[in-house]
């Protein structure tokens, strides 16, 4: 490679780390203030003065503030699911719904544990798995839980025609159901609520054949 390529080469990647820094310190802002004021009583120029960057810098990635809302609720799930797989990779499961229920617990206990998590979530835990922007945000190439899912149901030879819906279907009930039983207490509170859940789980993964799968 000429000096004068490897220069070049130098720069851009300079320029690319630029970016990367000024994007993080965006993310990283909007949902600091997201989670303490809401995103009604946050304004774009509250979010670039406190990241210490331009307003045009903002609009180079995000139309709007709804839509860096939306690039957080994905990658903020998305990282939910992320932990959740790092901790159950350290156990060997039997049964493929005894491993979802410990990832789904996982994320209810990490939510009890870090109550702006479900104030910012709220009922959109699927997008971690499910919104279209996750490809975008995340360069990874480790199988994320969908992926493992599949692959699992095929490996198990379960009855199982539709097993992504059938995880979709898991991930909305756990979202919206545990949103309002941590919220509310309603149908119950959480910890009364989640072996209900959990029974519920089971007879959707099916794995004894002994009921109608999804």
């Amino acid at each position: 490679m000429s000096a004068h390529n490897s220069l070049k080469k130098h720069i851009y990647s300079k320029v690319e780390n630029n970016k990367n820094e000024k994007l993080n310190k965006l993310l990283d802002t909007a949902y600091d203030l997201f989670t303490n004021k809401g995103i009604k009583h946050t304004s774009i120029q509250e979010i670039v003065d406190h990241a210490g960057v331009a307003k045009g810098t903002f609009y180079l990635y995000f139309k709007d503030k709804y839509e860096l809302q939306d690039y957080l609720l994905a990658i903020t799930s998305y990282r939910l699911f992320e932990k959740a797989l790092k901790a159950c990779s350290t156990t060997q499961f039997d049964r493929l719904d005894s491993k979802i229920i410990f990832i789904i617990n996982f994320i209810i206990d990490e939510l009890i544990n870090r109550t702006t998590l479900i104030h910012f979530i709220k009922k959109n835990l699927s997008l971690g798995l499910y919104s279209e922007k996750i490809p975008i945000l995340i360069d990874d190439e480790q199988l994320g839980l969908k992926e493992l899912f599949i692959q699992d149901v095929k490996k198990k030879g379960l009855n199982m025609p539709h097993p992504e819906t059938t995880l979709f279907m898991i991930i909305e009930l756990t979202g919206s159901t545990v949103f309002t039983s941590l919220m509310n207490k309603e149908p119950l509170p959480i910890n009364e609520y989640k072996p209900i859940l959990y029974n519920t789980i089971k007879r959707m993964i099916n794995e004894d054949g002994d009921v109608c799968g999804c």
